[in-house]
């Protein structure tokens, strides 16, 4: 049962860095045409979000040259998307990992019964069937760790990919307006 816990500790840690993360980096999406209206006339600095982190970074790097610029915003978008799904990985198999570990007790646990059975004969049930139900408890903390983190992998998968399309959208709308000789 150690293991089960630790994986479950160190599952639910990461999951609640991942929301806050997401979270904070969360804002509702403006038209990008708005946005790019908004840096023409006020600047960079009152962006948030993903979107902020865009256009600082591009702004941060920016040459002057169009079609090198181009090439910047599409650095800037994939140096803010790619922390954007960091660690989902790692908990996807956290979770896949809690009912192997909870099969592999169960397994554990039902040796142990069958040994006793093997040293003590079978003229106790009911100790039998208490092995074997404590042995069952692994498998059920393992399922009740991965369904929800699972669950949670998917719903922080949406969220990341949604921030990544906001990105990529409005990297779009700054490449557009690039070409078409916009300043920004």
């Amino acid at each position: 049962m150690l293991p089960l816990a630790v994986v479950s500790l160190l599952l639910w840690a990461l999951i609640v860095h991942k929301l806050v993360t997401l979270k904070a980096l969360y804002r509702p999406t403006k038209s990008e045409d708005h946005m790019v209206r908004v840096l023409d006339n006020a600047g960079h600095a009152v962006l948030s979000g993903v979107q902020g982190q865009l256009i600082r970074e591009f702004f941060r790097r920016r040459s002057g040259d169009a079609q090198l610029d181009s090439h910047i915003v599409d650095e800037a978008s994939m140096a803010v998307s790619h922390p954007l799904e960091r660690g989902l990985t790692l908990i996807g198999v956290l979770a896949a990992i809690a009912p192997l570990l909870g099969l592999l007790g169960t397994v554990v646990g039902m040796i142990a019964t069958f040994n006793s059975i093997a040293v003590f004969g079978t003229g106790n049930a009911r100790a039998m069937a208490g092995g074997i139900s404590e042995a069952l408890i692994t498998t059920q903390t393992g399922l009740l760790i991965a369904i929800p983190g699972l669950y949670m992998r998917n719903f922080l998968q949406r969220r990341a990919g949604n921030l990544k399309h906001q990105v990529e959208s409005l990297a779009l709308t700054l490449k557009r307006q690039l070409a078409h000789g916009g300043e920004l």
